[in-house]
């Protein structure tokens, strides 16, 4: 059969990529397409275009941009038309995919399925109009999205478990052991403990968090090596405007090595509080935004979910101390990373990360969305 998938960040290529292998085990005869990245061409997927050219984020970069993503929209249209696939396999980027999933649905050109479903349990509800009227099947990978989608909307989801808990496993039983490689290691003993800095994949997140994640770390350098996770799609010049003479450590594509040897993490919301959690490092999540002032104010009319990292919403519960909006400043971002470093706070916030792994389960997400994905398009094609 053939499969066409698209995603708009590195997370959403490594996935897609895990996917991609686990579909290759169910059907022998696959052909891949993609809207993707180097994971998923590294498992024989076509790329047509790079996430590199897809990823805008904020309404002003969007602005500016949008003669291009409504070139790339266009482009992704005719080629699906062109390449008549059996499937088309959305991976989140919502904004993108979802007028995809419209324009696949009234051409009839084939099923459309979402791998990884859009967060709109968080905001724009309203988008489950969309979901229900072109969605043909939504792959959860949070279980607390079960309720909200068959429960609250009336609309049958697949959870088929959690993939970034199956990454980090299988990573810690490959390459926990093998030391970090730094291009250019900062001065002194490298046996210190680590402080991880992950501020977020693309260049607005890092441009917004990045500097007072610095500034709240100053002075520790005497006891920790704070060292940087740089994003796959940014360029080392852009980290180095930031990191010049502070003596953090810029690491690439070590993501999950960095945090196999973290002591304490801060951490920009998104799928990286997941996988810090399930590293067992103890964080804090950083966010600042437009107007910070209105915006904590207007949060919870805006929002609809009590917490924005993963770890909180998988425990319904705070596990870990959210800095966002109104209470994002340097001097809180410090405060709240010196608990964590020794005493009851890091006990207590380790003690809730083994919750967050027991309600995610042990399902392993890109074989059972692979086994569902196949058996359900043999079914439709007999």
């Amino acid at each position: 059969m053939k499969y066409y998938l698209i995603v708009g960040e590195a997370s959403g290529d490594l996935h897609a990529s895990r996917l991609i292998h686990a579909l290759r085990q169910e059907d022998a005869q696959a052909e891949f397409r993609c809207f993707g990245g180097d994971l998923m061409v590294a498992e024989g997927a076509t790329l047509v275009k790079h996430y590199r050219e897809l990823a805008y984020m904020g309404f002003v970069p969007v602005l500016l941009h949008l003669r291009t993503i409504l070139g790339n929209m266009r482009q992704c249209k005719e080629d699906i038309a062109a390449w008549r696939p059996d499937v088309v396999i959305l991976v989140d980027y919502p904004g993108f995919n979802l007028s995809i999933a419209k324009y696949v649905k009234a051409q009839g050109i084939c099923p459309v399925y979402y791998y990884i479903s859009p967060k709109i349990w968080a905001w724009k509800e309203y988008r489950i109009k969309q979901i229900r009227r072109d969605v043909d099947e939504l792959f959860s990978i949070l279980p607390f999205e079960v309720p909200f989608f068959e429960e609250k909307h009336h609309y049958p989801i697949h959870y088929v478990g959690n993939p970034t808990k199956n990454e980090v496993e299988e990573f810690l039983v490959r390459q926990a052991h093998q030391p970090l490689t730094v291009p250019e290691p900062a001065e002194g003993p490298v046996s210190q403990p680590v402080i991880a800095l992950l501020a977020g994949s693309r260049k607005q997140e890092i441009k917004d968090n990045l500097p007072a994640m610095l500034a709240a770390v100053k002075g520790l350098e005497k006891t920790y090596r704070i060292v940087l996770a740089g994003a796959p799609a940014i360029e080392a010049d852009y980290y180095r405007q930031f990191v010049a003479d502070s003596g953090v450590e810029v690491v690439y594509n070590q993501t999950y090595q960095l945090l196999s040897e973290a002591h304490a993490a801060l951490v920009t919301s998104g799928t990286a509080t997941l996988e810090t959690a399930l590293f067992k490092v103890p964080q804090v999540v950083c966010y600042e935004t437009p107007l910070p002032w209105l915006i904590g104010r207007l949060r919870k009319l805006v929002i609809k979910v009590k917490y924005i990292s993963l770890v909180n919403l998988v425990a319904d519960r705070e596990v870990v101390r959210e800095l966002v909006a109104d209470t994002f400043s340097v001097e809180n971002i410090r405060q709240e990373l010196h608990k964590i470093l020794q005493g009851p706070a890091r006990a207590a916030m380790l003690s809730g990360y083994e919750e967050v792994r027991r309600r995610l389960g042990d399902r392993r997400a890109p074989e059972e969305t692979a086994r569902i994905i196949y058996s359900l398009l043999n079914n439709q094609s007999k």
